[in-house]
This record gives C-alpha cells, sequence and structure tokens, in this order.
C-alpha cells in the first residue's frame, strides 16, 4: 500500500550561502524489513539504506547518516565514509510488500571540496580558445593570437604535469562564451558547455577570458635616460571550469601579474615562439600557466568519475571512458538516470536518479569500456547517455 507522500526539509548549516558548490538532486531507493522491527523503525532505516546509496553516488566524508541528517534518522547504526551536505530529503514514496518496506527519496545534496573517490581517474577536459576582451591592446607587438598561443601553452602543461586531467583543444573556431558571459546568460553558457562536451566526447569544458594587456604609464628603467623605454605590461586572466554532462560550473579563478615588456614597441611578436615564451613578459606568463594546472587538479580531482552509456545490450553496456582515464578491468560503477530538468523560467538544474543495477567491467579500449550487470541480468530501463559512476 502507497502511503501519501512526506515531505521532511533539514537544514545542516546556518547560511547556505556560504556554499561554493551547486547542489544536485539525487532519487534511490531504499529496503527494511518488518519481520522484526516497527513499520517506523523499518522505514527509518530503509531511509538511511536509500540515503547511503544518494550520498555515496554523490561522494562525501562524514561518519554516519546521523550526521547527514540531523536526527531525523534516530538509529545511528550505519557508519559508512560519504562526502556531502544534505540541504533537504524528501520522502516521496513508500511500498510494503510483507514483511518489506521500500522508499523512495530525493536528496538536495551540496558536494563538499574533497570527495576524492576516483583519484585514479583522469578526467577529459575540453579546452576552448581564450577570447581576448580588449583586442586593441593587442597592437602593441601584433599579439593577436595570444588567445591561441596561451591555451595552446596550457594545454601542454596539463599533458606533461597534470595527474588527474588530460586536455583537448578546440582553436579552430571562438566560441559565443565571452558574450553569452558578458550578459549573464548563465542558462546558455549552460547549453554551450553541454553541447561542446557532447560533440567532442568530453567531461569538463573550460572557457577563459585574456581581461587584460595594457602598459603600465611609467617606464621601469627611467633613470636611464640614454636607453630606449622598457614598460611593465599587465596579464590578467579568467578560468571558467564547467561540467559538461549537466552545465554545471564548478569553479572559476582570475590571474594577474606584471612584467617588463623588453621588445621594441613597433616589433612585431610571434608569440609561439621560443623568443617570446623566454622573455620577462613570456615567462611570467608561463609561471602563471603552472599555477592554473595546479589549481584545474585541485578542483576537478575529487569531481565523480562519470561514463556516458554509449551502447545498451541486454546485461551490457559500453561508456565513454577506458584505459586513459585510469579505468581497470573489475573497476564498478553505479548507473545513473540522468534526470536533468529546465524550470518554466528557462533555468536547468541537474539530477540524477540511482538505479539499482551495478555494473564490472569486462574489457577495455583506450576510450571506452565495456561493463556487464554483477549478476547477468537485463539492466532494465538503462538506456544509451544515462551515466556510470564510481565512487
Amino acid at each position: 500500500m502507497r502511503t501519501i507522500i512526506q515531505t521532511a526539509a533539514l537544514f545542516l548549516c546556518l547560511a547556505l550561502t556560504n556554499f561554493t558548490c551547486n547542489a544536485q538532486w539525487y532519487e534511490a531507493q531504499g529496503h527494511a524489513s518488518t519481520a522484526k522491527d516497527s513499520v517506523e523503525i523499518a522505514r527509518t532505516k530503509a531511509m538511511e539504506n536509500a540515503l547511503k546509496k544518494a550520498l555515496l553516488v554523490a561522494g562525501a566524508s562524514v561518519s554516519s547518516i546521523q550526521q547527514v541528517v540531523n536526527g531525523l534518522l534516530t538509529h545511528d547504526q550505519i557508519s559508512i565514509r560519504a562526502s556531502g551536505n544534505v540541504n533537504s530529503i524528501e520522502l516521496i514514496d513508500e511500498l510494503h510488500n510483507g514483511d518489506m518496506i521500500s522508499v523512495t527519496v530525493r536528496a538536495d545534496i551540496f558536494p563538499q571540496e574533497k570527495k576524492c573517490f576516483a583519484l585514479d581517474y583522469k578526467k577529459s577536459l575540453l579546452i576552448t580558445k581564450s577570447h581576448l576582451n580588449n583586442r586593441e591592446q593587442a597592437n602593441i607587438g601584433k599579439i593577436y593570437q595570444l588567445d591561441s598561443a596561451v591555451i595552446t601553452a596550457l594545454n601542454k602543461k596539463l599533458t606533461k604535469q597534470s595527474s588527474y586531467s588530460y586536455g583537448k583543444l578546440l582553436l579552430k573556431s571562438a566560441t559565443e562564451f565571452s558574450r553569452l558571459n558578458n550578459s549573464f546568460n548563465e542558462e546558455k553558457i549552460k547549453t554551450l558547455a553541454m553541447s561542446l562536451a557532447d560533440t567532442t566526447d568530453s567531461q569538463y569544458v573550460i572557457f577563459s577570458e585574456i581581461n587584460d594587456i595594457s602598459f603600465e604609464q611609467d617606464r621601469s628603467n627611467g633613470w636611464k635616460v640614454w636607453q630606449q623605454g622598457t614598460y611593465p605590461r599587465n596579464f590578467d586572466f579568467t578560468l571558467y571550469l564547467y561540467n559538461g554532462l549537466n552545465g554545471e560550473q564548478i569553479w572559476q579563478e582570475s590571474y594577474q601579474d606584471t612584467a617588463v615588456w623588453d621588445f621594441n614597441k613597433r616589433k612585431h611578436i610571434d608569440v609561439n615562439t621560443k623568443t617570446f615564451w623566454q622573455s620577462e613578459y613570456g615567462s611570467m606568463v608561463n609561471t602563471l600557466l603552472d599555477t592554473m594546472v595546479s589549481d584545474i587538479d585541485e578542483n576537478i580531482m575529487c569531481e565523480p568519475s562519470e561514463g556516458k552509456i554509449v551502447q545498451v545490450q541486454g546485461g551490457q553496456i559500453i561508456i565513454n571512458i577506458g584505459r586513459h582515464q585510469g579505468v581497470k578491468i573489475g573497476d564498478e560503477f553505479t548507473l545513473l538516470h540522468n534526470s536533468s530538468f529546465t524550470t518554466s523560467q528557462g533555468k536547468i538544474y541537474a539530477g540524477f536518479n540511482i538505479s539499482p543495477f551495478k555494473v564490472k567491467v569486462t574489457s577495455l579500449t583506450k576510450h571506452s569500456a565495456t561493463a556487464t550487470s554483477l549478476d547477468n541480468n537485463l539492466l532494465g530501463n538503462i538506456q544509451i547517455n544515462d551515466l556510470a559512476v564510481r565512487y
């Protein structure tokens, strides 16, 4: 018998505005027996079971379910390794069948900074062409190709230095990101990130803007009147990291520094040569790129390792991550239904329904993995574009 839908909202923080990450909805089922417990206790245990699944998929670091729900679940018997803060939890369905009770809960979870269940997996980043916000500033030196040169250098550094990501370059054409960002059109940016990720088979997308490459007014060698004036030049750069599956922004950071432009102002400079990169200004940009690689790693290493399902056949699936990302034979994944939705105001929200199925990897290629269900049963309503997540 199905009971009336109940909702219990639980707030664990004094101010939700302190969170820097976006919350996501996770829907999961839990089960418990009423053979030895009352219906109330069994319902609590079933909710614990369902919330445990949701937290483990979202990733977290609290010691018990009791901490997560702040007293709603009265039995502190399940000690788990999970990471996440629950903004709210809803009991949306309840089914009694003999001496079993099954519940469906929907949890609104804010992932914490350090949910690192997939450190051994590399994430694929699509690195798009940067945008010169003040293109006229590139006139001195004619360094109009700086937008491509900086991104190319960043990609090379990721390849050599990153432990948790690898890049793919998109340089042939500029994206609409800067125009959309300038007009604060967050929903279209989400759509753009998801479209680019889908087209290039990437998990994450990086956009960037070069905000300032202007000159300081005072020259650095003004006291040496017999020499040509050398002037400090600014470099102000912003990175934006987006999840390609749901379009959510994960992180952004700005980087600024100044260095002497030790070239004649009338000389055309090729920003793709050693002459530029070994100059004082090029060395300064290069140092900032090292910091960017470190920051990208720090912010992406604990993001979930999510593979998109590209083929379903009976009890077997193929996902779009493989040996190159660190997947190994025998790795187990939980399957999720991607249930992102758009409100009547046009806002996109990410959501996931956790299926009861788990699969184990049986064969690999460089960029894909074949996995079969643990019990060799058919994978129910699992479809192409659903997700496989390792936690």
